[in-house]
């Protein structure tokens, strides 16, 4: 026995020496690799073969509690995972820190800590190199393109970390049999107290995780936010980048949920319901008892990407991917049924049509002069929004007297034109399968499911099986009252559509000081990374900041009717609502046809400028044509736009809609203006306060110089 214990004694010490001489080696290798990256003479799959080489042999030798260290395809962005007494993930950029090693994990309920002391077992490096499809998506395809780790803990779990050019992402995984209970998950992301974070707050200050996901961002330094939960996604100023805290791929577990605690945004997280209550009015669903963990599985089963997205420059921030490709793609197989389109909206305008000759409201008569409106303007489906069943007893399977549903229906496919109905979310999901089966059967072609307010396992839960359900019965669409989306469109693309944004039915109610156009140029930066919106624009009564009002029965927007029309561009929503009132669109037919004329889904998305929470100016490409939308917060901008975007040789005509020059006094001042541009052209345009602009270019032909319509509108570089 005492040769037994000399012998290993020995063996420690040989394996310890082993170590140090094979750490100092790889730090050599890291080393020559550093350089040769620096001096351009390692790129493209040779770059990956060899760091992923160097990764291989990192892992062979760190299993002491060391870091791993997984590089973005171009070199630049580092996601650091540490080992030691607790297990850590960071990131720097060009050896930058953007985020200092903060503490990650999983505490399940019998007590097992993973993460804390970790026991790392094996180590699997690779790289992803394709394609994606993007289906209803702000651009036809994806490149997927980034360096994997995947390693192994102790109790049957491990962690999968990703970087990304744009980013980095991990999620926590496990192999386990039978039921698995997460009592908590740690998450302290330590950005720095002074750095300065965009936070959305739970609007509920005493359930907090009992809200709709609509809030305006409050910018403040984490040492001095707020300590109330802030609801994903959240943007982090680290000085060389920003970085936005979202995620993707939430099934069967609870949204992430951040609260500022020192330097750091700590994760928290909605309790699994142990028992629900239901409000009388809409008959919906909450959480009245909760239980004292936060989730519960079955098996062996992958948990939510966390994602932290990198940008060095806003204009990157809305188009990047990484929680469309971190999610699970199409589970539905044939999508040729999806129509995206635009949708005429009966709530916001309060069914306040004028100049008819029946009572408007909700019945039959209202409804077909919105289907006659939608018919004449190319409006592929109407809206039956809250009301077409009463509410208060949850009686979806039957509408309302007033509401005559076959004969409707009947009427918008003799015109083409398709019905959505509204429903709460539990009084759909109470009566899925018999519901999709009667109204699929009747012709509806989906449902706009509203209030779900919540995001805990359930919540999310139930999300998925509605997907799933009215997938199969061929059925689109629209989470309003939903929290961020997580990626589901991408697996069941028959969810077209996302509220959980401060959108335009705040405007019925809301109060001045929370500045809707300084949020319109924020939430696209922050929210939009997490897929499509909901906002529901298009309003035609149009305010400044010195004469709007809240009016519940005729609202106004904040802002001018340029910045209205600009929505329809700057954001990703291919189930898109006109949200006023059919007779007030068509005592505007041009600013109508504006809208109807531009797509809901896009082939390529750029933003060739703009600053987070000043302006922002998107340009989408469909089908060689391209569509130009601008908006500035409360301040008046001057900006001039290169059209460099454009092909060159190639005549376009250019259809400029701009604030007038009385916008500043008049919101709905406006000026429309038709000429001719090419590659070489640079645009003038004044936003005023709240204002915007939509350009529309249409190829005319090749290789003639444009000449300007306007003095001081266009000009051109003639070089």
């Amino acid at each position: 026995m005492g040769h037994f214990r000399l012998s290993a004694t020995i063996i420690g010490k040989i394996w310890t020496i082993l170590a140090s001489l094979l750490d100092v080696l790889l730090t050599l290798y890291k080393g020559l690799f550093v350089s040769l990256q620096k001096h351009n003479m390692i790129t493209g799959t040779n770059n990956m073969k060899i760091s992923t080489s160097l990764l291989a042999l990192f892992m062979a030798v760190n299993m002491q509690g060391k870091d791993y260290c997984v590089t973005s395809p171009n070199g630049r962005l580092t996601a650091e995972l540490g080992t030691g007494a607790q297990l850590t993930i960071g990131i720097k950029l060009d050896g930058k820190t953007l985020l200092m090693p903060s503490d990650i994990g999983l505490t399940l309920y019998d007590g097992t800590q993973i993460g804390q002391a970790p026991k790392t077992g094996k180590a699997k490096a690779s790289a992803i190199n394709e394609t994606a499809e993007a289906l209803f998506y702000r651009q036809k395809t994806v490149a997927h393109h980034c360096r994997q780790l995947d390693l192994t803990l102790n109790n049957g779990f491990g962690i999968t970390v990703r970087a990304y050019d744009e980013g980095v992402a991990y999620r926590f995984y496990h192999t386990r049999k039978g039921e698995t209970t997460v009592k908590n998950e740690t998450a302290r992301f330590r950005f720095g107290a002074g750095n300065t974070a965009w936070l959305p707050y739970s609007t509920n200050n005493e359930k907090p995780f009992a809200t709709a996901f609509q809030n305006i961002y409050h910018r403040t330094a984490i040492g001095k936010a707020e300590r109330k939960p802030a609801f994903l996604p959240v943007t982090v100023d680290c000085g060389t980048a920003k970085v936005t805290l979202t995620e993707a791929d939430l099934r069967a577990y609870p949204g992430m949920y951040v609260r500022a605690e020192g330097d750091a945004l700590n994760a928290v997280f909605a309790p699994y319901p142990a028992k629900m209550g239901y409000h009388k009015w809409r008959g919906m669903s909450y959480v009245a008892a909760e239980e004292s963990y936060i989730a519960k599985s079955s098996g062996a089963r992958t948990y939510p990407w966390r994602v932290l997205a990198v940008a060095e420059r806003d204009t990157d921030m809305p188009v990047n991917n990484m929680v469309y490709l971190l999610s699970e793609p199409n589970k539905i197989g044939d999508t040729s049924w999806i129509k995206p389109g635009k949708v005429a909206w009966d709530w916001w305008n309060d069914w306040n049509l004028k100049g008819v000759d029946f009572p408007a409201g909700i019945n039959n008569a209202t409804y077909r002069y919105f289907i006659d409106f939608a018919a004449k303007n190319n409006i592929e489906y109407i809206v039956l929004d809250e009301g077409w069943y009463d509410s208060s007893k949850g009686d979806i399977m039957n509408p309302i007297a007033a509401v005559n549903l076959p004969d409707l229906i009947a009427y918008g496919k003799g015109k083409g034109v398709g019905i959505v109905l509204w429903t709460v979310f539990n009084v759909l999901d109470e009566h899925l399968e018999e519901a999709c089966r009667k109204y699929a059967a009747m012709g509806i072609k989906g449902f706009k499911v509203d209030f779900l307010d919540r995001d805990d396992q359930t919540a999310v839960e139930m999300a998925y099986r509605i997907a799933e359900t009215t997938a199969r019965h061929r059925l689109m669409l629209d989470y309003h009252g939903y929290y961020k989306p997580t990626g589901m469109s991408r697996t069941y693309p028959n969810l077209l559509n996302y509220e959980g944004v401060f959108g335009m039915e705040e405007a019925r109610w809301t109060k001045i000081e929370n500045d809707m156009p300084l949020y319109d140029v924020t939430f696209p930066y922050i929210r939009m990374m997490a897929g499509a919106v909901d906002f529901t624009p298009g309003a035609l009564r149009n305010g400044t900041r010195h004469n709007w009002a809240a009016i519940y029965t005729q609202p106004v927007s904040m802002g001018t009717r340029c910045h209205q029309l600009a929505c329809y561009i700057v954001h990703d929503s291919p189930f898109t609502m006109l949200c006023d009132a059919p007779t007030n669109y068509e005592r505007e037919q041009e600013c109508t046809d504006c809208i109807t004329s531009l797509p809901v889904v896009f082939d390529r998305t750029i933003i060739p400028q703009g600053k987070l929470g000043e302006y922002i100016v998107t340009a989408r490409e469909k089908g060689g044509e391209w569509y130009v939308g601008g908006q500035t917060n409360w301040t008046a901008r001057d900006i001039r736009l290169p059209l460099d975007f454009l092909p060159g040789g190639k005549l376009f005509t250019a259809e400029l809609f701009c604030d007038g020059i009385n916008a500043h006094r008049n919101a709905e001042d406006y000026r429309r203006t038709v000429t001719q541009a090419d590659a070489s052209t640079v645009l003038d345009i004044r936003m005023a306060e709240g204002g915007g602009f939509v350009l529309k270019l249409k190829p005319a032909g090749s290789t003639a110089r444009a000449t300007p319509a306007h003095e001081g509108n266009i000009t051109h570089n003639l070089q």
